[in-house]
């Protein structure tokens, strides 16, 4: 074989475009921040003395409630 002959490299396929992401960031960096106030939340419940069924349905209260205000304060990415 000689060393002039150039191949596409095999892990890519030419002449297609790149898939998108499963999330965008704007959607990710929401349900992060989400899920950290929920977690929170939770942890701040169940240090107060509240059994632990309550922390949760506290914790998880916390992160629905906050992902349609985190939604609209972080804008979409352009």
């Amino acid at each position: 074989m000689s060393g002039s002959a150039r191949r596409a490299p095999a892990n890519r396929t030419v002449g297609t475009s790149p898939e998108p992401p499963f999330l965008s960031l704007h959607t990710t960096v929401v349900l992060l921040v989400a899920f950290v106030i929920g977690l929170v939340m939770g942890s701040l419940t169940l240090l107060s003395g509240v059994p632990v069924a309550g922390a949760v349905v506290a914790g998880l209260t916390g992160a629905g409630s906050a992902v349609p205000v985190l939604r609209r304060l972080i804008g979409p990415s352009r």
